[in-house]
């Protein structure tokens, strides 16, 4: 059974990656999605399209946050909460190939491709500097998408409406003037109360509930300024957060 589920998340990652060319689906988004967007834009006095944008992801909850900032300065704003639609894994970072967990960690889309195998999707960069040094070295797998289509080995499906919005806001942020679109993907969120019980329920495990302190940094960084930060990993694999 575990070597199905192997090959199973081999192919679905190679067919996220490419596909057979299909529809314009990036002007489909656009055609369906501009006008929701500048409404929802209006609706919280925030110029559209914004000057950048960050995405968070709580899974345990199965939140996805699309956080945007109007100015070049200034504090982000939570724009919308969409729900994953399919989620495989457990709480806890992903550190090989074919184990089928979420990653845990701060990432960026490094990737968009609007002809995916799950209608449109984006890519993370992962593994980041943290995996290579946390994980199964040689085994640490690729091609972690945030897309359509409601199925995954390992990913961050969405419906694919709300994919049509995400994506289009992305790109059109991405084309303008944003390069790197930040990611925080965290196993819950990381308030005093859900983290006090993470630590409870996974007490036997110290070096998971240490990666979780870890990413804990970054989570009240943000939650008490609204802004975002720099990022860097040290030689033990540990976050570092400026």
């Amino acid at each position: 059974m575990q070597r199905i589920f192997f090959m199973l998340s081999l192919l679905l990652a190679a067919t996220a990656c490419s596909a057979p060319p299909r529809e314009d689906r990036v002007a489909t988004a656009r055609t369906e999605k501009d006008s929701v967007l500048r409404a929802m834009f209006k609706a919280k006095k925030i110029s559209y399209p914004p000057s950048s944008l960050f995405f968070r992801v709580f899974k345990s909850e199965g939140d996805f946050e699309v956080w945007v900032r109007p100015k070049a300065q200034g504090s982000y704003h939570l724009l919308k909460t969409y729900k994953i639609c399919a989620q495989s894994g457990e709480p806890g970072p992903k550190r090989q190939e074919g184990d089928l967990q979420v990653p845990e960690g701060f990432y960026i889309v490094n990737d968009f491709n609007p002809q995916s195998q799950f209608y449109l999707s984006m890519g993370i960069n992962y593994p980041n500097a943290s995996d290579r040094v946390l994980g199964v070295k040689g085994k640490l797998g690729s091609a972690i998408y945030i897309h359509g289509d409601c199925v995954t080995l390992g990913c961050m499906p969405l419906t694919d409406d709300a994919i049509k919005e995400v994506y289009w806001l992305a790109w059109q942020v991405h084309q303008k003037e944003q390069a790197k679109i930040p990611v925080h993907i965290f196993p819950a969120r990381l308030d005093a109360k859900k983290f006090a019980a993470l630590k409870k329920t996974f007490s036997s495990n110290p070096p998971l509930v240490s990666f979780w302190e870890n990413l804990k940094e970054g989570y009240d960084m943000f939650e008490t300024a609204s802004q975002l930060f720099t990022v860097s990993v040290d030689k033990s694999g540990k976050y570092l957060f400026e």
